[in-house]
Formats: structure tokens, C-alpha cells, sequence
């Protein structure tokens, strides 16, 4: 009994190692990745080189507006019922100006990236006044788009890369806006027959001395303001239109005036002459003496001394010149002991600019005393 009692507790033991055995994890061997042999480098040849991409390489999608009560509306365009003959084609990312409607007379296609305008959109618009086209890309107005619309009052194409003024423009024009182009070239007779015309803005493009002729503001006689500031002058503009109001020249080159330049202007009331080369020796002492003159602009130039200029003047702008003294009793237009009790033949002179010179305070008491209207001086 004894012995089969050992017997049975050694089998028991053996089992009992055994499970214990058999529960331990068995360790993995690393497995090796076989070697693999590179294969040689071939040299690829070399891509062709891209073109630059013109910007902006991609325009956004054109903008169609709501369902118009008008079944000739563009798409693209708002056709207001309130507005029947407006077109309002602005801001909608258009690339080609759309079909116009025959009862379009003001139509709006600024801010968009119109390229080129040709005549096949103008079929039909021949009732159409107003036409702005701001800020587009436009190189081009083919001629024939003015043949189609010959009673266009109001042209704005400022800001567009115009290097011509177009031609065939309408004898009926009265206002052309062409600034920020890259306007260097006033095809001849561009402005011929342009009787009507009152307001010429060609500011901020290349037109130098030889793109003005004597005869390309010939025949607007009714012209009252040109604006010709921001270019590449070095002279004062021929043939002007002697009935011009307001002269902008500001921000050229020029640095003479010719003694008799304004001597033919007869209801020249604003000069705007700032931002030039102009000094004591390109300016005669009596040139802007001009009765009819209310607003002189002559900053930022090289000015030494004050011109001479009428009793008249309401407002003269010299700040920033070169200028150490200022004499009141010589600058007086009158003189200042004979009409002290004459108030009517005080000089107007308003508003005085004299900042960014060579002046000392206080100002002068012959200044106070001559220019007794005077409401503001910077000193």
C-alpha cells in the first residue's frame, strides 16, 4: 500500500511539472531579411523647362446673378426692375463682355478681367450713355464698338493696359477717363471732331513731349479739365484749349515755364504744378499773374523765392520748396499804405502752405497786413 501510495504522489508531481513546463513562452528566433543588391542608379534625363505661368494662372468662375424679370439679361449681369435701363455687369469675374440689351443706357463692367471689347456685344446697344470698364485687363477697344453706340456720353477705362488712346471715338463723348494705363501714343486725329468733350483724364500713363503735338487738343474747344499729371513731361503741354478751368500736371519732369504760357487762357482757374523739377530759374517772376487763377499747387519743387501772382488767388500751396525768406510787402498785389480802407481790393488770398522750407516763426507782419482774408497758413 505504501508503495503504491509513493507511486501515485510521484506520477501526480511529474503531471503537475509538466502543465508548469509547457506554459512557458517560447523565445523567438530573429528572423533575417535575405539580402537584397541594389540595383546601379540610371540618370534620368533632364524635363523640359515649363513656361512661366502668366498671373493669375487661374481666374475664379464668372458669377451669374439671379433670375431676371428681363428675358434679354445676361446671366452674368443684374437686371434691376427698379433700374430697367441699367446693366450692372460689375464684379462678376467676367472674362468677354455679354450681349447688351437695346434698352441698356448705363452699363457697369468694372472689376472684372475683360480683356479685349469688340463690337459683336454691341449689336444692339445703341441707346447706351454711360460705360464704365475700370479695372479689367484691357488692351484693346476695337473702333468699331464706338460706330455701334454713337451717342456714348460718359467712357471710363481707367486702370486697364490701354497703350493707345482708342480710336474712333464718338463726337458725342463728353467725359473720357483713361488714367493708370500704359497710354504712350495719341494716335493722330484721336480727339478730332470731339467738340463736346469737357474732362480729359489721361493721369498715370508714358506720354512724353513728342506724344503731345500742337494740334492734339485742337478741336476740344469745350474742354475744361485735362489732367496730365503722373507721366514722363519735361515740358509744359502745347495747344492746350484756352478755355480750360483746371490744369493737372503735377508728379512730371518739368522744370521751365515759358513767360506767355498762360497768356491765352481765359478762365484758367487751378494749376496743379507739385512734384516737378521747377526753380526760381525755369519760372519767370509774373507767370502765374493770372486774374482768373484761384488755386495754385507748386509744392515739393525747388523754388527759392515766392512768384508774384494776382490778387485773386484764394488758396497757393509752396510747401516743401527751397524757399528762406518771404517778403509781404514786395509779394503784396497792391499797395498796402494807398487801399488799407478799400476792403474790396484786399488781396482773397485764403489758405497759405509754406511748411517743409527754410522759414523761421514768426511769420512776417507785412504778410498779416496784406493778405488780411487769409483763414489758414502753415508756416
Amino acid at each position: 500500500m505504501k508503495a503504491g501510495a509513493g507511486l501515485f504522489s510521484a506520477l501526480a508531481l511529474f503531471l503537475l511539472m509538466g502543465a508548469v513546463f509547457t506554459q512557458r513562452p517560447r523565445q523567438k528566433k530573429p528572423t533575417r531579411r535575405p539580402a537584397t543588391t541594389r540595383k546601379p542608379s540610371v540618370p534620368q534625363p533632364p524635363r523640359p523647362a515649363q513656361p512661366e505661368p502668366q498671373e493669375p494662372t487661374d481666374f475664379p468662375p464668372p458669377i451669374l446673378g439671379p433670375p431676371s424679370m428681363f428675358p434679354d439679361c445676361p446671366r452674368e449681369c443684374l437686371c434691376s426692375p427698379s433700374y430697367p435701363n441699367s446693366l450692372n455687369c460689375e464684379n462678376r469675374n467676367i472674362r468677354v463682355v455679354p450681349v447688351i440689351p437695346f434698352r441698356t443706357h448705363y452699363l457697369y463692367l468694372q472689376n472684372n478681367y475683360i480683356s479685349e471689347v469688340t463690337p459683336e456685344a454691341f449689336v444692339n446697344a445703341t441707346e447706351v450713355r454711360w460705360i464704365n470698364l475700370a479695372n479689367n485687363r484691357i488692351h484693346r477697344i476695337n473702333k468699331q464698338v464706338f460706330e455701334k453706340i454713337p451717342a456714348l456720353l460718359y467712357l471710363y477705362a481707367q486702370g486697364n493696359q490701354l497703350k493707345e488712346v482708342p480710336s474712333g471715338l464718338p463726337a458725342s463723348l463728353e467725359q473720357l477717363r483713361l488714367a493708370r494705363n500704359r497710354i504712350s501714343k495719341i494716335p493722330a486725329g484721336a480727339f478730332s471732331k470731339m467738340g463736346n468733350l469737357t474732362l480729359l483724364d489721361l493721369y498715370y500713363n508714358q506720354l512724353s513731349d513728342s506724344d503731345l503735338g500742337k494740334n492734339t487738343f485742337k478741336d476740344l474747344t469745350s474742354l475744361m479739365q485735362l489732367n496730365l499729371a503722373r507721366n514722363v513731361l519735361k515740358k509744359m503741354p502745347a495747344g492746350v484749349p484756352s478755355g480750360i478751368i483746371q490744369l493737372f500736371l503735377d508728379r512730371n519732369n518739368i522744370d521751365d515755364i515759358p513767360k506767355d504760357y498762360f497768356n491765352d487762357f481765359t478762365q484758367l482757374a487751378f494749376v496743379r504744378l507739385n512734384r516737378n523739377q521747377l526753380s526760381d530759374k525755369g519760372v519767370p517772376k509774373a507767370v502765374f499773374n493770372i486774374s482768373t487763377l484761384l488755386d495754385l499747387q507748386l509744392a515739393h519743387n525747388q523754388l527759392a523765392s515766392v512768384p508774384l501772382f494776382n490778387g485773386h488767388l484764394e488758396h497757393l500751396h509752396l510747401n516743401h520748396n527751397s524757399i528762406e525768406s518771404i517778403n509781404g510787402t514786395q509779394l503784396c498785389p497792391f499797395n498796402l499804405q494807398a487801399h488799407l480802407s478799400d476792403d474790396s481790393l484786399v488781396p482773397r488770398l485764403r489758405y497759405l502752405r509754406l511748411d517743409g522750407n527754410h522759414l523761421s516763426p514768426p511769420i512776417p507782419l507785412d504778410v498779416i497786413m496784406c493778405f488780411r482774408h487769409l483763414r489758414s497758413i502753415v508756416f
